[in-house]
């Protein structure tokens, strides 16, 4: 009778240790959250602001340890700020009226009536045809393709909603699905490549993100004054570097499990030959699709709306039968992503307003007091780039924090063209360090070929090459020509 029980007691051990890891993984973020609720309001900040960050910063370190997944921590962080009346409810969803959030889902929606119509699967061919020797080829057909096109979108959202259903279609095309444990990871690798492209093109092209116009006004504030020219040449050599890189690193961080396809091409033309004209559906979502990305490369200058474009653009797509009810239905992941995105938006627009990313933004910049201006310039870098990790949108920390750290740049001797530079860049490239750092970055994020975690370290691993590229070569090729 002994020996039966001893094992059965034995084998609930590890039963036990492993409930009671599970329940103190949920109870740590509730206790972080508390903590931080309960410490003493610093000097500066209102009650107010203090309490939104406990909660936000709570629901970002949950996401990062793994305590819980994005959705459930996002929901819990919006129901929390609402019940205990520290934002209200207008402010606390204002996220699902913003129009950045509303064209991520747009761009979801559109994706799909490219794959179901077929034309998807006729654009993936006929890039493989051409650059489908490899794995790498692919990505630096997609990655130079938005270098390529970046200049002429204000959007980089609508950008990237351009890109995806691209990615997409090459990636199922070549037998990568999201749910295939192994096989997925072709297309995470060609996803986070683009990801990672529209992030350093922003960097590249004046035009090519809403968020630059506006750190250039904030600039000028300050005496320094930028064009479209002078901002290409500055920008040229540092990003042109890291966009010829990042397939091969990405690479290296994410291997995809493909490597050389020499019979690829032949196939996929042999395919696309087989597949004939183009048909109804094709042809209608072709037209939507040219007229949804001429909108987006002109909004400026006829005073349109890029999410109105999109919505325009899925109303056709829906008019003609394209899509139907029943296929946005089938969307449970862009719903999952709506939530999650409208609510850090909110949050983080709401951090911003209460003066907090202000109040963080100057004290950490007030400790480079006594430096020499090369260590000031540094520091103010790197902290104005791992600063976003609080932020769910560029042009937010552009106009919350790049003046504040542009001034303490100049007062601290940093020539004041190098430190506007550095930080217009860096505006663009940190929006990878993150999922959710950007709302273009969303669109290949709800594409479910990266877990969380490994879209945290790779947005991790990035940004650190960008800033070693940026801080050093970039730096010495500003000291030549911006002056």
């Amino acid at each position: 009778m002994s020996g039966p029980g001893l094992a059965i007691k034995t084998r609930s051990q590890p039963a036990t240790k492993s409930s009671l890891r599970r329940i103190l993984k949920r109870a740590f973020p509730f206790a972080m959250a508390t903590a931080i609720w309960f410490t003493p309001v610093p000097a500066g900040l209102t009650l107010q602001a203090w309490h939104l960050f406990a909660v936000f910063a709570t629901a970002i370190v949950s996401v990062l340890l793994g305590f819980f997944p994005l959705l459930t921590s996002t929901m819990l962080a919006a129901g929390v700020v609402v019940l205990t009346n520290t934002i209200s409810p207008a402010k606390a969803f204002a996220g699902f009226a913003n129009t950045s959030v509303l064209l991520v889902v747009i761009a979801f929606l559109v994706a799909q009536a490219v794959v179901k119509s077929g034309l998807g699967q006729r654009i993936s061919l006929f890039m493989v045809s051409l650059f489908g020797r490899s794995s790498l080829g692919l990505a630096y057909s997609l990655v130079l393709t938005d270098a390529a096109i970046a200049p002429a979108f204000p959007s980089n959202t609508a950008r990237g909603g351009v890109l995806y259903p691209i990615v997409l279609s090459v990636a199922k095309g070549s037998g990568s699905h999201p749910d295939d444990p192994e096989g997925r990871r072709l297309g995470g690798y060609l996803m986070f490549c683009t990801m990672a492209s529209l992030a350093v093109s922003s960097a590249l092209w004046m035009t090519a993100t809403s968020a630059n116009p506006i750190a250039i006004q904030v600039a000028r504030e300050y005496g320094v004054n930028v064009g479209f020219g002078k901002w290409l040449i500055a920008s040229s050599v540092p990003a042109l570097i890291t966009i010829l890189a990042l397939p091969w690193l990405i690479s290296r961080f994410f291997p995809p499990g493909v490597g050389a396809t020499p019979e690829a091409p032949a196939a996929a033309r042999k395919a696309l030959a087989e597949l004939g004209p183009l048909s109804r559906e094709e042809w209608i979502t072709a037209i939507a699709f040219v007229l949804m990305v001429t909108g987006w490369i002109f909004a400026d200058k006829l005073h349109l709306n890029v999410t109105s474009v999109a919505f325009a653009g899925l109303g056709l797509l829906l008019m003609t039968g394209v899509l139907t009810a029943n296929d946005i239905a089938t969307q449970g992941d862009t719903l999952a992503t709506f939530l999650w995105l409208a609510v850090l938006f909110a949050l983080s627009a709401e951090l911003n307003e209460l003066g907090f990313m202000g109040y963080v933004g100057q004290h950490l910049a007030s400790y480079m007091g006594g430096l020499s201006w090369q260590v000031t310039y540094v520091a103010l870098i790197l902290i104005y780039v791992g600063i976003h990790y609080m932020f769910v949108s560029q042009s937010s920390q552009v106009l919350a924090l790049l003046g504040v750290f542009l001034d303490v740049g100049i007062r601290g001797g940093v020539p004041a063209t190098l430190m506007a530079f550095s930080l217009f860049f860096a505006s663009s490239y940190f929006s990878v360090i993150t999922p959710q750092g950007g709302s273009q970055n969303v669109i290949f994020v709800g594409s479910g070929y990266l877990t969380q975690r490994e879209l945290y370290r790779l947005g991790l691993l990035t940004t650190l090459f960008f800033l070693a590229v940026f801080l050093t070569i970039g730096t010495g090729w500003l000291m030549l020509v911006a002056r």
